[in-house]
């Protein structure tokens, strides 16, 4: 409930656990009581969220992996600040084509000193948040890692192949000289849309270093999902869940599957479907289907739609009921 999800961000945001509270398997212990809430506020299996916990407490990094809309990010932000015990404590960055070491990690960044130009050495995202973590090793710190395989992960990590692995051995960063290692208490979350890049082209050294966690409409924690969403807060249409199993089914390739996320939105109904639908889903899955672009009709709300199922407005006369320009009269 909506209420619920206000209890819950109020704790995690406003009422951090004391310095030496008691932890449970390496979190604090109000965040161990809070997995049950914000399973029931996420509508997602506690047991899952639980084994999540625990592949962090073993390696201290996992990855979501799935096809997109299937809300990685988000659960990965929800659970992050409830074992972190605040938002304070977690950090997101997202990774692209253009992202070096020198913006993770550290680098050399130009300045002025007194009108002369002059360059400095500026810590990245993930050494700030180490930093952090080494100065307060009674908390837990998590960083989130949005979108992992769109950066040459090898390129941006540099050493810290090594020291996803060896967390209690230091060792000499490549620009700054010093000795660096990675707190315990600083867990590693990241995020990869297998659409985009398959988990089999990721390599085995950094595979060795993450867990791996699938994120399918097909499996937990997302199978079921926007059938648990629609019966709390749009009852009425509940046969949308048909409509995107059905599609799914077409398509059989989990890779490419069409995720809750798209449909869960407080504005959902028969017309804000026909939009998402056609603005959002059609376009995904003429992607898709390059080359074949004739079974597009296949994925049509009224081909879709269960026997019995609501009659549909045609998408052009969705897309007419929102055109926003002017009037020609």
């Amino acid at each position: 409930m909506e209420s619920d999800q206000r209890a819950f961000r109020k704790f995690v945001g406003d009422a951090p656990p004391e310095d030496g509270g008691e932890k449970v398997n390496g979190a604090p212990k109000e965040a161990e009581d809070l997995l049950g809430q914000l399973a029931e506020c996420l509508l997602l299996d506690e047991n899952w969220l639980r084994r999540v916990q625990r592949l962090l407490e073993d390696k201290r990094q996992v990855i979501y992996y799935g096809p997109p809309g299937t809300g990685k990010t988000y659960v990965a932000r929800e659970l992050a600040a409830c074992l972190a015990g605040s938002p304070e404590r977690v950090s997101l960055v997202q990774f692209h084509p253009s992202y070096a070491y020198e913006d993770f990690v550290e680098g050399y960044r130009p300045g002025d000193v007194a009108g002369q130009p002059h360059f400095r050495l500026v810590s990245g995202p993930l050494k700030r948040l180490a930093i952090k973590a080494q100065e307060d090793p009674g908390r837990t710190y998590i960083l989130i890692i949005d979108e992992i395989n769109r950066g040459n992960i090898a390129k941006v990590f540099g050493e810290l192949y090594f020291l996803l692995e060896y967390r209690d051995q230091p060792i000499h960063l490549q620009y700054s000289a010093e000795r660096f290692s990675l707190p315990p208490n600083l867990w590693i979350i990241g995020t990869m849309n297998t659409a985009d890049r398959s988990i089999a082209l990721i390599d085995a050294a950094l595979r060795r270093r993450f867990h791996f966690v699938p994120f399918y409409p097909t499996g937990p924690p997302v199978a079921g999902l926007l059938r648990r969403w629609l019966r709390r807060d749009q009852p009425a249409l509940m046969w949308v869940a048909e409509v995107v199993d059905e599609a799914n089914r077409r398509l059989n390739d989990d890779h490419a599957a069409i995720g809750p996320s798209h449909f869960m939105n407080p504005k959902l109904s028969e017309e804000w479907l026909g939009i998402i639908w056609e603005h959002s889903i059609l376009p995904y899955l003429a992607e898709q289907f390059f080359g074949e672009e004739e079974r597009l009709s296949e994925f049509s709300l009224e081909a879709l739609k269960p026997a019995g199922g609501p009659t549909l407005a045609e998408p052009d006369a969705i897309g007419g009921e929102i055109d926003a320009s002017p009037d020609p009269a």
